[in-house]
């Protein structure tokens, strides 16, 4: 399986995790932590243990089909008449016998250059191991056998539920203690910030490279003297919060106007800002995309987000 589908699948997954977590939170009735009174510990402590927790166990639960899909694993048949499958098999069902599990392992391989193998499951009931190509092809049957009852001593052992509650300990401990600082630094600040003071961003990139050496009549794009882009970010939760924030944000900038070339970069406008500001962003270009324009959408049909007029 590619990086991409691996990466769609992680994405798939944790978002899954977090609606399911949501669900049963408003289920429950959890009230927010956050008041005009302050911070209520207990119920964030509840918040983040009920988090912290969830998201380890649903990850144990589906561990196994997770494994299977994101790492593309062909489980083998326990009846193949594959002699290096059945060996494989054969082997890890000994081990397991010796372990005295409840019930055998599925066995499976999946495609890698890598020396790996691994063991997952929710349970010693319902596991999984598997090995990667690349350890059967360098490996020989008495290395390999080691590393599969190795793998199998973690399904023995209760490994798997033991790192569970590890992690949700951790994660319940980070997202309190987080939460708490986040908070408490909120207490320090201007009254108007405190509630967005978790979710504001001062972003500085450093750019360089083709963008910087070419010239500006190589194509249509502006600021090729800009050293850096500066990109300041609000987010908030509360309608009632919405004048505050956006007054931030323009005396942010505002203040930073005089370390300013004057240009911008497109993607960061805003829906208030008025073709001025897609001029600062394109410079010369601006004229080269208009001719363009004329040329090949005369009437303005695409005209939505930053609209560049024909000429």
């Amino acid at each position: 399986m590619n990086m991409a589908k691996r990466i769609g699948l992680f994405v798939g997954v944790n978002l899954l995790i977090v609606l399911t977590i949501t669900t049963v939170t408003s289920f429950l009735g959890i009230q927010p932590y956050l008041s005009n009174r302050g911070i209520d510990l207990q119920a964030l402590a509840l918040f983040c243990l009920l988090w912290g927790f969830g998201g380890a166990f649903i990850s144990l639960a589906i561990s196994k089909i997770t494994a299977k899909w994101m790492m593309g694993i062909k489980v083998i048949d326990p009846m193949t008449r594959d002699p290096n499958e059945r060996w494989l098999v054969d082997r890890v069902h000994a081990h397991a016998k010796g372990a005295k599990l409840p019930a055998m392992p599925e066995v499976g391989i999946y495609d890698s250059d890598e020396v790996n193998a691994f063991a997952t499951g929710p349970t010693k009931a319902r596991s999984l191991v598997a090995v990667s190509s690349g350890l059967l092809r360098l490996m020989n049957k008495d290395e390999a056998d080691g590393v599969l009852g190795h793998e199998v001593a973690h399904i023995a052992n209760g490994d798997m539920v033991t790192m569970t509650l590890v992690q949700g300990v951790v994660n319940a401990f980070v997202m309190f203690f987080a939460r708490i600082i986040a908070w408490s630094v909120s207490q320090f600040v201007d009254e108007r910030m405190r509630h967005w003071v978790h979710f504001g961003a001062v972003i500085l990139f450093e750019i360089g490279g083709a963008l910087n050496r070419l010239r500006d009549e190589h194509s249509p794009v502006g600021n090729r003297d800009a050293r850096y882009v500066l990109n300041l970010a609000g987010s908030w939760e509360q309608a009632s919060e919405d004048r505050a924030n956006i007054e931030w944000a323009r005396e942010a900038w505002n203040d930073m106007k005089s370390f300013s070339t004057g240009g911008t970069y497109i993607n960061f406008l805003t829906e208030d800002e008025g073709p001025e500001r897609t001029e600062a962003a394109l410079g010369k270009g601006l004229q080269r995309l208009a001719q363009v324009k004329a040329r090949w959408d005369p009437q303005n049909v695409f005209r939505t987000n930053r609209n560049i007029k024909p000429a």
